[in-house]
Formats: structure tokens, C-alpha cells, sequence
């Protein structure tokens, strides 16, 4: 080297590492990692899964487009011992919803449709009801129509069932009743973002997972990120799903299900992360389509809602947020945004049991403590936050809130409270409820505490709280039902036909309860009202008369409503 050549490099050296050095530093600032503290304080969120024989969670913090914390907590396979990382693919569920609508956003800034379409331009199977249904409709769950899962879970459909996207659609198109008029109401239904995915496809030619693959997935980058519609497909680095097995430890809970639209989407917190820097820098889209997917629908009673384009827009103690969760089989999501903080919450799960959603606000009540405000002041003693502090109850203490109560603002839905084992239990779902004292309790795993009220000379009122009181908030009321004296059951046996679900069902009278059976298993009913009956996981059954005998009944479970069975023989 040159005497000229080597006085060059020794300028250029020192001038190259400070360049090196003041990117890196740059770099490091712009991602401002958390401290020591809040790492610990975020590790302790998830300690209940940061072990070797249990399934957990992958996190990941992003701040100003940029990872500032991401980990995994237990294991991705407790079959063959791998860990969970910020790698790990995950099934999020309804998360998924996010995606499809923002292909039907796409699709609408490229002139293929509108969001005040009919949906029967593209789709002439669905029936026609008592007014047209829009695509706008389909997104901001405001159709109407019934949960095409709902509908399957009725007719026996289990979810390692095997089925399709053309078999749903099918049964949708069965549907002789729709839940309520179009925008008279909102209720979340998978139906809505199933229909979407058709749409897609009948608009643009080509699939949903193709299509969102070469306009969403592909150019931003997320190598890992797919919609999947083959339940045959091996699927790299994916965690399996799993739920807690009874007596203890768990076992594996995944779907055969090839429907997307709904949910369906593959992914890693990682990935993610380029899906959160497009909402602040459209590299995909623009900034009035980002804008369209957040802005809310309205009923045609004027009603504001707080759910846009698969968003949900709402505030997290003063900070304004948009998010979505999801669950399907044993996987769990959420995507936490708050974009006033520029900082987002990744959290995917693959235990049925986890509540991501609230995992999710405790990392963000670490990240953004100095930010987030306290949490509102009560309106009322019945809205307060009481101390958490446990204390210990008799079956006998807690038989006297058990039995069956009705809501005040929806006269089809029912909770069922009563005592098992020493523990106060709460149907639908069967979530145990911790005493915090002898009439206010804590349903596990949820923070959502449940007060009990005296009302009258005998009667109760349960009362669930909001999990954020404030001015705006207020609980959900059910009054307790008197017992149903002198009821004969055999009355109501027989055979039941729907030819909405193409499904029988049986109903039996066994040690002295009614049960209903689709397939082998008979499940016992609860006698709430009269004619009226409740299974635990939500169901309702109204019998019918004619002429004073029973000749049919009408099924209500959460998103189907008013499903109709006619007795055999009449």
C-alpha cells in the first residue's frame, strides 16, 4: 500500500467508527429499551408460565416502530420440550379480523366495491331478509347475522372437526332467520368475516390468503405471516395449542377448521411489528384508508359503536386504544395499540386458560405508567373497586347467592350460579368466583368482580362490575328467578328437529333432570322458567305449545337467537 494510500486509511478509520459508533447510538435511542425494572416487573406478569412443563406466551413491546422488549414465557411444544421465542408462530384467532377487513378496504380504493355494496351482488346465497345487507354491515358485526360457529357447535360440530369454507357457507345460506334487522343492533358474529373472505375472493379473483399475501403480507415483509386454509399444511416453528386438562396438566387442543376470514392467520410477534409500523407509516394503503379502518359504525338508531374495520376503538385508563383479541382452539391474542404513545403490546398465547387481553393492559400499566391515568372514581358503591384481599367462605355462605339469575336489559340471557366443591361457580363457562367478601366475588383469571344485592324480602340482584369503573360505566344487572315448582318433564322428551342446522336433537329425562343429546352425549338442563330451560354453556331452550302440548321450541345461545325445532310426529 502506498504511503498516500495508507495516510488515507488513517483518517478514514477513525472517521468510519465514529460513524458506526453514532448510528448504533442513534439506533439504541430510537428504541429506548426498558429499564431493568420494567423488564423484571413485565417477566413477573407471566411468571404462572414461564416454566418447562407449562404452555405460555410470546411478548413483544413496540415503541416508535421498533421491538423495546420482546420474550417468550414456556413452552411452544410440551411434547417435544421446545420453547417458546418472539419466533414462535402462533394461530391468532379473531385477531385475524384486522387483516381481512383491511383487504375489503384495499379492494374498495381500488374500485372492485363499496362498502354500502349489497352483499348479494357477490354473494346471491345469502337469503334475503327483512332489509339488504352491506358489506359495511359484515364488517361492523351489525348484519344480524347468526355465528356460523355458534350455528356448527349446535348441530355437534366439534372443533378438530374437519370442515370447509364452502360448508359454512352453506349453512349460512340455510338460515331462515337472522338475529335482527341489518344496523338495528350489533352482535358479534364470525358469520360477518367469513362472508368477507368470499367477498374478497369473488371481487378480486383470487383467495383471501393469496390475495392478502400479495398485497398485505408480502410487501410488508412479514415472511412468517399467512392466512391458513389447509389444515393438512406443516406449519415451521408453530406453537401447538393446548387447554388445561382436568385433574391437571394439559392437553392438546387444535382445530381442523378450514375457514379464514374470521380468523385463520399465522403469525409471530415479530412479524407484527412491521403490521404496527404500516399503521403510522402506509407503506401499504394510505393514510385515509388507515383512517377508514378506524372509523366506527353507527345502528340506524343512532347509536355510536366502538368497533370499526376488525378494530375495536375504545381507551385504556385515559389513553386512547385500538385493539383486538382473539381465541380459537387453545391460542389465544391480542394487539394492544395506542397510538397517541406510539406503543404497542403484542401478546400470543397457546393455552386455552390465558386472557392475553388482560395480560396485555398489565404490560402496558408497566410500559406506560407515567402516562396512564388512574383508574376513574366510582359513580356508585355498587360500581366501587373493593380491596382483592381473599377471605373464606361455608358452601353454606356461599349457597345463599346460588340460583338462577336473569338479565334486566336482555330477557334471554341467563347466569346460573351454584356451589361445587366448596367453590361458587358461575354458568356460563363455569368460572370459579373467588370471595373477597360474603357478597362481592372475583371471577378467576378475568379481574371481573360480581356483587350480590338484597332486593326485597328474598330476592337478589347480581350485579357485574366493569373491570374500569368511570362516569360512562355501569354494571350488568341480573335479578334472581324464583325456583319453577311442580314442572313435568316428560313432557318435554322427545325428539327435536332444526331444519336450519339439519340436526336432531333428544331430550330425555334422567335422574330427575331434562337432557338434550345431538349426538350420544345427553347434557342436563337447568328449569329457569316456565317451558324454559338453561345449559351451562349458554344455551336456551323455550318449548312451545299448542293446544296446550308441546310441539316445538326456540334456541337462543349468545350469537344465534331464536333458532327454531319442531317436535317429530308434531
Amino acid at each position: 500500500m502506498s504511503t498516500r494510500d495508507s495516510r488515507r486509511a488513517s483518517w478514514i478509520q477513525p472517521v468510519l467508527i465514529a460513524l458506526i459508533a453514532a448510528t448504533v447510538v442513534a439506533h439504541i435511542s430510537a428504541r429506548q429499551p426498558l429499564t431493568g425494572d420494567a423488564r423484571h416487573r413485565i417477566d413477573a406478569v407471566f411468571a404462572a408460565y414461564d416454566k418447562t412443563d407449562s404452555p405460555g406466551c410470546a411478548l413483544a413491546v413496540y415503541r416508535d416502530g421498533e421491538i423495546v422488549y420482546e420474550r417468550g414465557y414456556g413452552m411452544a411444544s410440551l411434547e417435544h420440550g421446545v420453547a417458546i421465542t418472539p419466533q414462535t408462530v402462533f394461530d391468532i384467532g379473531s385477531t385475524s379480523k384486522q387483516f381481512t377487513a383491511f383487504s375489503i378496504l384495499l379492494l374498495e380504493r381500488q374500485g372492485k366495491l363499496t362498502l354500502d355494496d349489497d352483499v348479494r351482488k357477490f354473494l346471491p346465497d345469502v337469503p334475503t331478509y327483512e332489509r339488504p345487507i352491506t358489506i359495511r354491515h359484515l364488517m361492523q358485526h351489525t348484519s344480524g347475522l347468526r355465528d356460523y360457529l355458534t350455528l356448527w357447535n349446535l348441530a355437534g360440530v366439534k372443533t378438530e372437526s374437519w370442515t370447509t369454507q364452502k360448508e359454512a357457507v352453506r349453512l349460512v345460506a340455510r338460515q331462515k332467520r337472522a338475529n335482527f334487522g341489518a344496523g338495528d343492533d350489533w352482535l358479534y358474529s364470525n358469520t360477518g368475516y367469513l362472508l368477507l373472505a368470499e367477498i374478497v375472493e369473488r371481487a378480486s379473483g383470487r383467495s383471501l390468503r393469496d390475495f392478502a399475501r400479495d398485497q398485505i403480507f408480502g410487501p410488508l415483509g412479514m415472511r412468517h405471516t399467512f392466512y391458513l386454509d389447509d389444515h393438512t399444511l406443516v406449519v415451521a416453528r408453530r406453537a401447538t395449542g393446548y387447554s388445561p386438562r382436568e385433574g391437571g396438566g394439559s392437553q392438546v387442543d387444535m382445530s381442523n377448521f378450514e375457514q379464514i376470514g374470521d380468523g385463520g392467520v399465522q403469525t409471530t410477534v415479530e412479524d407484527l411489528l412491521l403490521w404496527d409500523r404500516n399503521f403510522y407509516a402506509a407503506t401499504v394503503g394510505d393514510a385515509a384508508l388507515l383512517q377508514r379502518a378506524q372509523t366506527v359504525g353507527r345502528l340506524n338508531g343512532g347509536r355510536v359503536l366502538d368497533y370499526a374495520a376488525g378494530l375495536t376503538i375504545g381507551e385504556y385508563r385515559g389513553l386512547r386504544t385500538v385493539r383486538h383479541g382473539g381465541s380459537w382452539a387453545g391460542y389465544r391474542a391480542e394487539l394492544l395499540r395506542f397510538p397517541d404513545q406510539k406503543t404497542s403490546v403484542a401478546c400470543l398465547c397457546n393455552l386455552g386458560s390465558t386472557n392475553p387481553s388482560r395480560l396485555a393492559n398489565q404490560v402496558a400499566d408497566v410500559v406506560l405508567e407515567n402516562a396512564l391515568k388512574p383508574l376513574g372514581a366510582p359513580t356508585s358503591a355498587a360500581a366501587s373497586t373493593a380491596p382483592k384481599s381473599i377471605v373464606t367462605l361455608s358452601s353454606a355462605q356461599l349457597a345463599t347467592v346460588a340460583g338462577v339469575y336473569r338479565s334486566t336489559a336482555s330477557p334471554s340471557e341467563f347466569r346460573r350460579v351454584f356451589v361445587r366443591d366448596g367453590k361458587l361457580l358461575v354458568a356460563p363457562g363455569g368460572a370459579d368466583m373467588v370471595p373477597l367478601a360474603a357478597d362481592r366475588f372475583e371471577v378467576t383469571r378475568t379481574g371481573v368482580q360480581v356483587l350480590f344485592v338484597a332486593v326485597g324480602e328474598s330476592g337478589r340482584e347480581m350485579q357485574i362490575l366493569p373491570a374500569s369503573p368511570g362516569p360512562a360505566a355501569s354494571p350488568a344487572v341480573f335479578r334472581q328467578l324464583p325456583a319453577v315448582r311442580g314442572a313435568n318433564l316428560d313432557e318435554y322428551a322427545g325428539k327435536y328437529h332444526s331444519d336450519e342446522l339439519d340436526t336432531t336433537w333428544t331430550f330425555a329425562v334422567k335422574d330427575g333432570r331434562l337432557t338434550f343429546a345431538i349426538e350420544d352425549d345427553a347434557e342436563p338442563l337447568t328449569l329457569a322458567v316456565p317451558d324454559g330451560f338453561l345449559h351451562d354453556d349458554g344455551v336456551v331452550v323455550q318449548f312451545e305449545r299448542t293446544n296446550g302440548k308441546v310441539t316445538g321450541a326456540h334456541v337462543d345461545a349468545g350469537r344465534v337467537r331464536n333458532l327454531e325445532f319442531r317436535r317429530a310426529g308434531g
